[in-house]
């Protein structure tokens, strides 16, 4: 089984990537869980999502305390929350900025890749200048480091799965999974 945790804040499309990504496994024939945790609720607030994939049945139905993998959709959550609480070494941190992985400076046990989503959502208009949703570019560039959905498949979902300019969210998903850069 494959557990992962989403960072992000309220707006960005934290909980949707996570059924977006849901979603795609599924229909690869695989088992997914995917649910969120919240707070107090107000756009920018800290978000949390969890997605769960496995090839057979799925039976815990509680948050992820020990992740694989953990995707960061806004960087600034960096040092403001414990996003690596749990991780297990050599899982993937994804993180939606416009550095390199090795600038960022985590724990050499763990492997880093990351995205300029921001920029890729703003090129597509999706979301507003001020608050750009990141989701299907996170999406897109998490498909491309942990191949456990075909990028076509998710292409699909995302185009069926977001009502909101489903062309442009997908070709988001395109180039962040063309463009993510990965050390480790």
């Amino acid at each position: 089984m494959i557990e992962i945790r989403f960072h992000g804040r309220g707006g960005q499309g934290t909980v949707v990537a996570s059924k977006i990504l849901a979603d795609a496994v599924t229909r690869e024939g695989k088992y997914v869980q995917a649910f969120p945790e919240f707070g107090v609720e107000r756009r920018g607030a800290p978000v949390a999502a969890f997605a769960r994939i496995s090839d057979t049945k799925i039976w815990p139905r509680h948050k992820i305390y020990e992740p694989d993998h953990i995707v960061i959709l806004d960087p600034t959550l960096i040092g403001a929350v414990p996003l690596l609480d749990g991780l297990k070494p050599g899982g993937w941190i994804l993180v939606n900025t416009s550095k390199k992985p090795s600038e960022l400076n985590f724990p050499k046990e763990y492997r880093v890749a990351t995205v300029n989503a921001t920029k890729i959502a703003l090129k597509y208009r999706l979301g507003s200048t001020a608050a750009p949703i990141v989701n299907t570019a996170i999406a897109g560039a998490f498909a491309k480091i942990i191949p456990v959905v075909k990028l076509e498949t998710l292409l699909d979902a995302i185009e069926e799965g977001v009502p909101v300019k489903p062309k442009e969210n997908r070709a988001a998903a395109e180039e962040a999974y063309s463009s993510v850069i990965t050390e480790g």
